[in-house]
């Protein structure tokens, strides 16, 4: 089969283009970028696509890298296509920035230039040469550095980049119709046609790992297993991606269904199969963070630990500036802030008749005095009502502090409010900032949890005084 027919068949089997579609070709000036430039001016009548050419000079090898610019020019000239040449000082990017890898920085710049020239120029998807042996490289690459699945799938026929803040700068669909070529052939098709191409030297810099896997490692494993290594390794590759495909659909369907508006449901999670808990917690930081960048298995394991078996609340620190909260059977992912935990002190006098809006807890406390008698008591411990006569004329709203009792209704002794939140499974979040009602240093009532035995209503009572707290600021009546 011919290079056109292997070309045209995986632009077909994985629908990478269709007819009129705008495209950039990434051009190195290396053999594979360069055959499949040619290839696809070749099929340019037959799908009417418009081609159009980008090169990022890295600032890495001198004047080669200036021939090689030189000789992608030429070559969009002589094609007759739009040419986009960049250059950047990569070594000097790298040693401002302190650390990172050089290769890793340099595909983050080429994917940069690419979005903007595809924003400029109204384009769809930018084109890139990866081959059968790249993706051999790739998944010996992600084997070596401890990979699940989706590493182990390699490179995607389709691979789409969303916007991650100043890592790109738009989305970006990028394709690789060479997928299925192997070096070999591409070099066969340049050879037939007599085109020309550049060689990089530093591409026989074994120091670098994929080098050395190119260089050193497939030939190995080629004398020991037979020809075809690589083939048989992206043939894996293959069917490890459509095995992803399957569990990840599964893991996004299972987190819906285990969400909540509050966070996780932490008793279905772990209802979950250890292999769709890991999947899952992925895409949801994924969907937190819109990357897994930094998220590594020891993150992944360290949070299955605390959500299994840690304390029943907690909380554990990611990368990306969030947090796992676990409190009880609710898990949340929030950003990385401790002020919960520092929390200020607040009192405030409660102004009867008047709504009292409390910022620190998200609360509003609304009171009334009415005629006793009163009807119904409170279904809620939401709402709260004492004898106004048994009542001093101030009241405060405060946050819990440590030591805090109160004297629970029915009962003549007096417990901590710290056991009643254990009790009741607050978690700390809200224990740091709900309003306890006091009559000087007596606790009344503390909303949602517990009332007191102080000034209750009873057969003498003429006035009423009636509490309730709803969520936010509320401006109604009671």
């Amino acid at each position: 089969m011919s290079l056109h027919e292997q070309v045209k068949r995986t632009i077909e089997k994985h629908k990478l283009l269709s007819r009129g579609e705008r495209i950039l070709v990434a051009v190195s000036g290396g053999p594979d970028s360069v055959a499949l430039l040619h290839v696809l001016h070749e099929l340019q009548n037959q799908f009417s696509f418009h081609l159009e050419i980008a090169h990022l000079q890295h600032g890495i090898r001198g004047e080669e890298a200036e021939d090689d610019a030189r000789f992608v020019a030429e070559l969009a000239e002589r094609l007759a296509l739009p040419f986009h040449l960049k250059r950047i000082d990569l070594p000097r990017m790298k040693s401002d920035a302190g650390r990172g890898n050089l290769e890793a920085l340099a595909r983050k710049e080429r994917y940069r230039f690419f979005a903007a020239v595809v924003r400029e120029r109204n384009l769809g998807k930018v084109v890139t040469a990866h081959t059968l042996d790249d993706q051999a490289e790739t998944v010996l690459m992600w084997l070596m550095r401890g990979s699940g699945m989706k590493g182990l799938g390699g490179m995607e026929p389709i691979h789409r980049i969303r916007p991650e803040g100043k890592r790109v700068s738009v989305g970006l669909t990028v394709i690789r119709p060479l997928l299925a070529v192997s070096k070999a052939e591409i070099l066969d098709f340049l050879n037939a046609k007599r085109f020309a191409y550049r060689v990089d030297r530093t591409n026989q810099d074994d120091r670098l790992l994929r080098n050395w896997i190119r260089l050193e490692l497939i030939p190995k494993f080629e004398a020991r297993s037979g020809p075809g290594f690589s083939t048989r390794l992206a043939h894996q590759a293959e069917l490890m991606r459509g095995d992803e495909w399957v569990l990840e659909g599964l893991a996004r369907r299972e987190l819906d269904r285990i969400r909540r508006a509050e966070g996780l449901d932490r008793e279905l999670f772990l209802k979950q199969p250890a292999a769709l808990q890991r999947r899952i917690l992925r895409l949801w930081i994924e969907g937190a963070r819109s990357h897994l960048l930094g998220v590594d298995f020891t993150h992944i394991a360290a949070l299955l630990e605390l959500i299994a078996a840690g304390p029943p609340q907690g909380r554990l620190a990611l990368p990306g500036g969030l947090e796992l909260v676990k409190e009880y059977q609710v898990l949340r992912l929030v950003k990385r802030n401790r002020k919960w935990e520092r929390a200020p002190c607040y009192s405030y006098e409660l102004p009867i008749g008047t709504p009292l809006s409390i910022p620190e807890s998200g609360l509003t406390v609304c009171s009334e005095r009415i005629s006793a008698p009163l009807g119904n008591l409170p279904d809620s411990l939401s709402e709260a009502v004492f004898d106004a006569a048994l009542l001093p004329r101030t009241l405060t709203l405060r946050n819990f502090r440590r030591g805090d009792r109160y004297q629970p209704l029915g009962m003549a002794g007096h417990r901590k409010v710290k056991d009643l939140f254990v009790e009741k499974k607050t978690p700390l979040s809200v224990r740091v900032t709900l309003p306890l009602l006091l009559a000087g240093d007596e606790i009344l009532w503390i909303p949602e949890l517990g009332r007191s035995e102080a000034a209750k209503i009873g057969p003498e009572t003429t006035e009423i005084l009636r509490l309730r707290v709803v969520p936010g600021e509320y401006l109604g009546g009671l």
